[in-house]
């Protein structure tokens, strides 16, 4: 990769992370609009999760609900998905490195 293109990705990833901090303490705690909208229209009640996601709804199991632990965890989401991007981009690019020497 290109130094230019490293530091692109770079701040990309910074300024992802800096979105990540800020979103707990700006995001209204009113449920979202399709939610509510289901909850009045559907009277559908929650069910049971196929399996237990490791920080749900966006929060650290020891934080509780606060703004903090909101951030903490979108943090490491953000981490999380960039890292499988960078994973699937260097599968995809050996990939093709190998189908050209052949």
């Amino acid at each position: 990769m290109k130094a230019k293109d490293k530091k692109f990705v770079i701040g990309g990833l910074i300024v992802a992370i800096i979105i990540a901090i800020l979103a707990p303490f700006l995001a209204s705690s009113d449920p979202d609009g399709l939610e509510s909208a289901a909850e009045k229209i559907l009277l559908v009640e929650e069910t049971e999760p196929m399996f237990e996601a490791p920080l749900p709804d966006y929060l650290v199991p020891a934080l509780g609900e606060s703004p903090l632990g909101g951030a903490i965890s979108i943090v490491i989401g953000t981490i999380i998905a960039f890292l499988a991007m960078v994973g699937l981009a260097t599968t995809a690019r050996w990939f093709k490195s190998n189908s050209n020497d052949s």
